[in-house]
């Protein structure tokens, strides 16, 4: 019989959420057979299991939140029978109350001869129920507890059906889902409090922050609750505009010789590497190299002060089937040459794809690269990663017509590979000429290095 415990995800992360189990007692697993998932505020994980058996025992429902080691399942042997499952057990029921005497209609108080402090009527005291209008005393997962504030819901007013009737985050999104179709009322607002004797003075509150209107649900509509990666996709991105005065400054670039190197090596490469060379390999070393020359780039902003890093540790943004965008980083990235590159590039982009990265994956980026030249995009403008200070769209590349000098001073037309360059940066940290400079720096390094040399 071997337990299985949170892993640790990270150095600084102590505690996830269960999102997923994929198997249930009873079930045989591989090992290294995906076992469940697990959300932090940084990742969704799906983690493998370590042995193969049998799942014998779950201890950790979905939507639980434990902490690093704490143990999960048990699983044992093929022929190991399953431990008695504990049935999810109802929300207990409150002692009973015992009612109250059939009190009439409570007839109008004759009027008292002094006028006594009027006290509230004693409600009774039912035992071990949950407070019903507020989330305080209910434990909730971070996740639940966000989509029920996100949403102005009450906890108070949701049936859970998890262990023990925890509310899991299915039961927070069915509720939202039934509100929107008007199958539900909204949640009733809390009783006022029992009047108190009044005030010398009271102070108004202040005005609430204005927040934008909730949009109108038709019938016909549906209601999407937004998963983990993009709720917090959201957040980051609202909180970057809010913080960085974004400019955007873009430069042409032709690719040529880049696309010469890549027609001239692109069968060996596939043999050797396992997958296409692409563009964006040669443009993350031009950028590593022109960081060197504009440091002020690879820099985070700190208020006062600009900290300017020693290791380019280039953020590279991959889109998960539409779902939501992560960051994973490439580190030390001015330290590799093209090849190595282009292996740490797929690497963190298929972990990704796959959840198999680790918050500290996603960690210590100090600038970012994000690429939409698949699509055929001509120019993004792309939102920073805060605390960077700058975020380089690559977009599509395409075959143009361009003017070209030869070493005599000729000019003539050629069809050349090229795109565009955009790049979003924080006019906090320096100006629009020092922006300018830095793309035309890369624009060289692509337009005039021996990339064949690089590749060999």
């Amino acid at each position: 019989m071997a337990d299985v415990t949170m892993p640790q995800l990270g150095e600084t992360v102590t505690e996830g959420t269960i999102t997923q189990w994929f198997k249930n007692v009873g079930d045989a697993v591989a090992m290294d057979e995906i076992l469940f998932e697990v959300s932090t505020d940084k990742v969704d994980s799906e983690v493998p299991s370590p042995v193969a058996g049998v799942v014998t025992e779950i201890l950790a429902a979905e939507g639980d939140v434990v902490e690093v080691g704490q143990v999960l399942c048990r699983v044992g042997d093929a022929d190991a029978a399953p431990a008695a499952v504990p049935e999810a057990a109802p929300a207990p029921e409150p002692v009973p109350v015992p009612e109250p005497e059939a009190a009439p209609s409570p007839e109008p108080a004759p009027a008292p001869a002094a006028t006594p402090e009027p006290e509230p009527a004693p409600a009774p005291d039912p035992v071990d129920a949950p407070t019903p209008a507020t989330t305080d005393g209910l434990i909730l997962s971070p996740v639940v507890r966000r989509l029920i504030a996100d949403n102005g819901l009450d906890a108070g007013q949701i049936t859970g059906t998890g262990l023990g009737g925890r509310i899991t985050r299915n039961d927070v999104e069915q509720v939202i889902q039934a509100r929107a179709a008007g199958s539900t009322p909204e949640p009733a607002a809390p009783a006022p409090a029992a009047p108190t004797a009044p005030a010398a003075a009271t102070t108004a509150a202040p005005a609430p922050v204005a927040e934008a209107p909730r949009p109108a649900v038709g019938a016909r509509d549906q209601v999407v609750p937004l998963n983990n990666i993009r709720k917090r996709t959201a957040e980051h991105m609202v909180m970057s505009k809010s913080t960085s005065p974004h400019v955007l400054t873009a430069m042409e670039v032709d690719y040529e010789r880049v696309e010469q190197v890549r027609k001239m090596h692109k069968g060996a490469w596939k043999a050797e590497e396992g997958f296409s060379l692409t563009y964006l390999p040669f443009i993350a070393r031009a950028v590593a190299d022109a960081l060197r020359d504009f440091p002020h780039l690879n820099a985070s902003f700190g208020g006062d002060h600009l900290v300017v890093h020693d290791e380019v540790n280039m953020a590279i943004a991959v889109d998960i089937e539409f779902e939501g965008l992560l960051a994973p980083v490439v580190k030390n990235v001015d330290g590799k040459r093209l090849r190595q590159i282009a292996r740490d590039i797929t690497d963190v982009a298929g972990r990704t794809r796959t959840k198999q990265l680790t918050p500290d994956d996603l960690s210590g980026g100090t600038f970012t690269l994000t690429n939409a030249g698949q699509y055929g995009t001509m120019m993004q403008f792309p939102i920073i990663n805060q605390p960077q200070v700058a975020i380089l769209s690559t977009d599509g590349v395409k075959r143009k017509p361009v003017v070209v000098t030869d070493e005599f001073g000729n000019e003539s037309i050629a069809i050349h590979s090229v795109g565009v360059l955009a790049l979003a940066w924080d006019h906090r940290a320096f100006d629009g000429a020092y922006a300018a400079a830095f793309l035309n720096r890369i624009q060289e390094i692509l337009e005039t290095r021996n990339w064949d040399a690089e590749i060999n």
